[in-house]
C-alpha cells in the first residue's frame, strides 16, 4: 500500500502541493528557474516559524530538568538500593513540577508530517488528481525529485552535483556540531529499574541522558540522511537544522537558560 494514498497524509501532501506552487508562482519573477527551491526553504521556514511555541516549551523544559538537577541527584543516592521506589519518586518528581522528559522530542515530531509531505511532493507524479508540476523544477540544473544516492547509482554525478550536495551535507554537519551541546542538557543518568517483585509492575522513568545523547546526534545523522531523499527534502533539512541552532540561540539568551538556576532544597522526604 501506498503510504501517500492514506487519507490525512494525501491531504497533507495535497495542502503542501498548493503551499509550495503559490509560494512559486509569486517567486518565478525574481528567481526564475529557482523559485521552486526557494519555495521549500520559505515553506520551511514558515513551518519552523509556526513550530515556535514548541521550541519556547523545550527550552523551558532544559530550564527545568537543569534546575531539578540535584534533587534528582539526591534521589538517586538515597533511593540507590531501592531502584523502585526510586523510580516512582523519579515519577513524581517531574509530575509535581509539571516537567516532561520527552520535550527534546516535540521539534522532532512534529516536523516529521512536513517532511514527509515534502518527500512526497517530489516522489509522486500526480497529486490531488493532477500532474505534479513540481517533478519538472530544478536547482543548478540539479531535478529537485532526485538524489545523491540515485545519481550516483545512475552514473550520473556531475561536479554541480557533487558541489551542490557537498555544500548541504557540509552545513547540515557543521550546525550539528555548533548544535549538540545545546541540544543535550546535563541530565542525571537514570539507572534501570529492577524488576518488580511478586509480578508487580512498577512504574518506570526512562533513562533521559540515553535519551537526550541519542537526540543529540540526530543532526549528525540527518547530514547522511539528505544523501538518500529528493533534493527539495534535502533542501528542508539543510534549513530546518540551520533554523533550529539559529532559534535555540536566541531562545536560550531570551529565556536564561544559560543563566546559573537558583539553589534549590535537594532533601527528599520520605
Amino acid at each position: 500500500m501506498n503510504i501517500y494514498e492514506f487519507l490525512p497524509i494525501r491531504l497533507l501532501v495535497e495542502a503542501a502541493y498548493t503551499v509550495v506552487t503559490g509560494i512559486s508562482e509569486i517567486l518565478e519573477p525574481l528567481a526564475g528557474g529557482l523559485s521552486a527551491a526557494l519555495a521549500v526553504i520559505v515553506l520551511t521556514v514558515l513551518v519552523r516559524a509556526v513550530l515556535i511555541p514548541v521550541g519556547v516549551s523545550q527550552v523551558r523544559a532544559g530550564i527545568t530538568r537543569k534546575r531539578l538537577a540535584p534533587k534528582i541527584s539526591d534521589l538517586q543516592k538515597k533511593y540507590k538500593d531501592k531502584p523502585e521506589l526510586m523510580q516512582q519518586k523519579l515519577m513524581e518528581l517531574y509530575k509535581e513540577e509539571n516537567a516532561s522528559p520527552f520535550a527534546g522530542c516535540l521539534p522532532v515530531l512534529a516536523q516529521m508530517p512536513v517532511l514527509m509531505a515534502v518527500y512526497g511532493l517530489f516522489i509522486n507524479a500526480t497529486i490531488g488528481g493532477h500532474a505534479n508540476e513540481l517533478l519538472g523544477h530544478t536547482l543548478f540544473g540539479l531535478p529537485l525529485n532526485t538524489s545523491f544516492v540515485k545519481l550516483l547509482g545512475a552514473g550520473d554525478l556531475t561536479g554541480t552535483a557533487i558541489t551542490v550536495y557537498l555544500i548541504l551535507v557540509v552545513l547540515i554537519a557543521v550546525v550539528a556540531g555548533f548544535s549538540r551541546h545545546l541540544l543535550t542538557p546535563a541530565t542525571p543518568e537514570t539507572p534501570a529499574a529492577a524488576p518488580a517483585k511478586n509480578g508487580g509492575d512498577a512504574p518506570a522513568v526512562p533513562d533521559l541522558s540515553g535519551v537526550m545523547k541519542t537526540l543529540s546526534f540526530m543532526p549528525f545523522l540527518t547530514a547522511i540522511f539528505a544523501l538518500f531523499v529528493p533534493l527539495a527534502a534535502a533542501l528542508y533539512l539543510a534549513t530546518t537544522t540551520t533554523w533550529t541552532l539559529c532559534e535555540r540561540l536566541v531562545l536560550n539568551r531570551v529565556l536564561g537558560a544559560n543563566e546559573p538556576q537558583p539553589a534549590t532544597n535537594t532533601r527528599v522526604a520520605d
